[in-house]
C-alpha cells in the first residue's frame, strides 16, 4: 500500500512540452507512471512523449479520465495552473514549480480548499510511492520496497533523497516519500500526511526531515502527541545557521525562537519523536526501534 499516489493513478501534466517538464515526464514514465497526456496551451492536438498534448485541463480530463496532475509550468503561470485543475476537477496536484510569488500561492491554495483539491508543493521534489508511481523529480533509484517500510515527509528534495538512502542501507524500504516544499506557503504538510500514514498499513514508521523556520513541525507535535502511535523519526536541518539569514529556502528563515532547530528538536522530543543529530543516524536509530 501507499498514500496518495498507487500503480492506478492517471495523471497528466501541466507544462508537459517544456524543458523540464519533458524531462522529467519521460523519468516519471520510465518508473512506470501513467501519465496520459499533457497540457500546453496553443499546442493542443499534437503528440509529445507518443501521449497526445491538450490545450486546456478540462480538455485533458475529458480525453483521459485523469484526476492527479504533476506541474512543472513557470512560477508566473503557476496560480493559473492550480485554480485551472482545481476548476477541471483534479484532485491531487503536485506542483514542482520554484519562485512561485506568496500572494499567489495564498490565492492559490485558498482556491484549491474550497474546490477540494489536495496539493503537494509547490518548490518540492515531489511524491514517490516505491515502485508503484513518481510524480517530481526525485532520483527513481534511492526508492524501494521491502517487508518493512518507511514513510517519509521532508521539506528538502536533497535530504529526503539522503533519508531514504540511510534507510534503505539500513535493510527498510519506502513506502511513500513526499516532499512538501520550503515555501513559506505550502499546501499538504505535516500534520494531514502524519494522519495518511498513520492509516496506511503498509507504513510501520515514519521520518519526517524539517528545517529551521516556520511553526509547522512545532505545529504538529500536539497532533503527534494524542493521535500518532508509530514511531517518528526527525531531524532538523539548520541547528548552526544564524537568525535572520534565509538558508536555500523561501521558507528557512528563523523570525523567532520557535523557528530555530533548537526549538524544534525539543518540542519534538517532548511530544516523543527521536530527534536525531545528522541524517547518517537515521538508518540506526529505526534498526533501534524496529525488527525487520
Amino acid at each position: 500500500m501507499s498514500i496518495l499516489i498507487d500503480k492506478n493513478t492517471k495523471v497528466i501534466v501541466q507544462g508537459f512540452t517544456g524543458k523540464e517538464g519533458t524531462f522529467h515526464s519521460q523519468s516519471c514514465l520510465e518508473y512506470g507512471t501513467q501519465i496520459l497526456g499533457g497540457v500546453t496551451p496553443f499546442k493542443g492536438g499534437q503528440t509529445h512523449l507518443n501521449l497526445p498534448v491538450f490545450d486546456t485541463v478540462e480538455q485533458a480530463i475529458n480525453a483521459t479520465k485523469a484526476d492527479t496532475s504533476l506541474v512543472f509550468v513557470p512560477s508566473a503561470f503557476a496560480k493559473d495552473a492550480i485554480i485551472e485543475a482545481a476548476d477541471a476537477g483534479i484532485k491531487l496536484a503536485v506542483v514542482i514549480t520554484e519562485h512561485v510569488p506568496v500572494l499567489d500561492m495564498l490565492h492559490a491554495k485558498a482556491y484549491a480548499i474550497k474546490k477540494g483539491m489536495r496539493i503537494i508543493g509547490p518548490n518540492c521534489p515531489g511524491i514517490i510511492s516505491s515502485n508503484e508511481c513518481k510524480l517530481g523529480i526525485m532520483p527513481s533509484s534511492v526508492f524501494k520496497r521491502s517487508q518493512t517500510n518507511i514513510g517519509i515527509i521532508s521539506k528538502s528534495g536533497t535530504l529526503t533523497y539522503e533519508g531514504a538512502n540511510e534507510i534503505i542501507k539500513a535493510g527498510f524500504g519506502i513506502s511513500t516519500a513526499v516532499g512538501i516544499g520550503g515555501d513559506a506557503v505550502i499546501g499538504m504538510a505535516y500534520e494531514e500526511l502524519l494522519e495518511l500514514f498513520e492509516k496506511d498499513e503498509d507504513t510501520k514508521a515514519i521520518l519526517l526531515i524539517g528545517e529551521i523556520g516556520g511553526y509547522l513541525e512545532v505545529k504538529a507535535c500536539k497532533m503527534i502527541k494524542e493521535k500518532i502511535s508509530k514511531p517518528i523519526v526527525a531531524f532538523i536541518a539548520g541547528n548552526s545557521a544564524p537568525k535572520g539569514r534565509k538558508m536555500g529556502h523561501a521558507g528557512a528563515i528563523i523570525n523567532g525562537i520557535e523557528g530555530s532547530a533548537e526549538y524544534k528538536m525539543k518540542a519534538l522530543r517532548k511530544a516523543g519523536v527521536l530527534v536525531v543529530d545528522t541524517p547518517t543516524d537515521i538508518g540506526a536509530k529505526f534498526k533501534e526501534i524496529i525488527k525487520i
